[in-house]
């Protein structure tokens, strides 16, 4: 795989958000994978390891096969990764319903992984005490907290990680993970804080099909309101969130 120049592609669309429109769904999910391996082989080369917290949902689930794949499974030294989630339901890892098992299942049990540097969160019994315990590995094994990549999705209701709308974990101050009650569901959920976002080195929002086009665009051009979309409050002057979305999602903006 040859090295690609992903950021000559973006597309500044305000102070704390940009676009990137790779193409239809098969050309963005070649992009989504070519920047993975790519991140992850400067990271390695320039401290040793690579610190990537990954999401769950339908294009994470196809990009980790893309990653696990004979054509792609080489490209990165995967003993120097090291894996965290962005948040994680109240299941136990065997739970197909849990993004670790997801991850898992999708390819990553099947590279060569140290199982020293895979962090899944314990988010199935005493949640509030387990968040903290992972918010402490963070602080061991992430250098200042800022990831190298952060993965994100977008749901139609706006939350991201398990950052749901008018949830407390909105307004938290002064963590990286927390426990979220989330009523619109009845559940708990363990999540990366918009602290802990907001301070990686590259955040990555996918949003692709067009089952993400009406969120999409309410997300991209509605007032700032992070209550009611979470997902708002992602990305800083500083930090720039990177909404990636192929042509399903975003059909005004042609690549």
């Amino acid at each position: 795989m040859t090295a690609f120049s992903w950021k000559k592609m973006i597309r500044g669309f305000d102070d704390r958000r940009d676009l990137l429109i790779p193409g239809d769904y098969d050309q963005t999910l070649d992009f989504c994978t070519r920047q993975f391996i790519q991140l992850a082989q400067e990271a390695i080369a320039d401290k040793g390891f690579f610190t990537v917290a990954l999401s769950g949902g339908s294009t994470p689930s196809a990009l980790f096969k893309q990653l696990a794949s004979p054509q792609n499974r080489d490209l990165v030294p995967w003993q120097n990764v090291r894996l965290f989630w962005s948040d994680e339901r109240s299941v136990p890892p065997s739970d197909t319903a849990s993004n670790y098992h997801m991850a898992m299942a999708s390819g990553f049990s099947s590279l060569l992984l140290n199982p020293d540097n895979v962090f899944r969160m314990h988010a199935e019994d005493d949640i509030e005490q387990q968040a903290l315990e992972y918010e402490s590995l963070i602080k061991t094994y992430v250098p200042n907290h800022s990831f190298d990549l952060i993965m994100l999705g977008v749901g139609e209701d706006g939350h991201t990680a398990s950052l749901f709308p008018k949830t407390h974990a909105l307004h938290t101050q002064g963590r990286l993970v927390v426990a979220n009650f989330v009523p619109q569901i009845n559940t708990w959920r363990m999540t990366f804080t918009y602290e802990c976002i907001n301070a990686g080195k590259v955040i990555v929002i996918y949003a692709l099909g067009k089952n993400k086009a009406e969120i999409l665009t309410k997300v991209l051009n509605s007032p700032y309101d992070p209550d009611n979309l979470p997902i708002q409050k992602v990305g800083t002057p500083e930090h720039k969130a990177l909404w990636v979305a192929d042509t399903a999602a975003l059909p005004e903006y042609p690549t």
